[in-house]
């Protein structure tokens, strides 16, 4: 479990770092810097947990099983982030966004949360391989 919530954790962060370096292109701001908090880390982390569930929906479609993905992504965004926000250091604020649920969750981003949910799984089910 400690080696797949840092896992997670990193690949959250690498994802983060690269989507908000897309972001800066779309800005054309071509430095393409890409940004995240070392709050993420264990946010992201915790996907670790997405492992027995990834296990028992292996035999489900691939849309039904990122919906389910960006679903738990959501409640832990929500979560954490509502936390964050209490204590004023929340690394993200999506109150102008219009889909957004009190400035800590956009519902628009489902699709990313889809993906990124789909890489987690194929990251907590991989064989491991004699070397490890």
């Amino acid at each position: 479990m400690k080696k797949n919530f840092i896992l997670c954790g990193f690949t959250g962060w690498c994802l983060e770092i690269l989507f908000t370096s897309f972001c800066s292109f779309r800005k054309r701001e071509l430095q393409l810097i890409g940004q995240t908090s070392l709050w993420m880390f264990p946010i992201y982390g915790m996907a670790a947990f997405l492992k027995p569930f990834c296990i028992l929906l292996r035999n489900f479609p691939m849309a039904l099983r990122a919906a389910f993905y960006s679903i738990f992504i959501f409640i832990g965004e929500y979560i954490s982030g509502s936390l964050l926000k209490k204590h004023k250091i929340c690394p993200w604020d999506y109150s102008k966004a219009k889909a957004n649920i009190q400035g800590v969750i956009r519902l628009d981003y489902a699709p990313y949360w889809m993906a990124a949910g789909l890489i987690f799984e194929k990251l907590l089910t991989r064989r491991p391989t004699k070397n490890t």
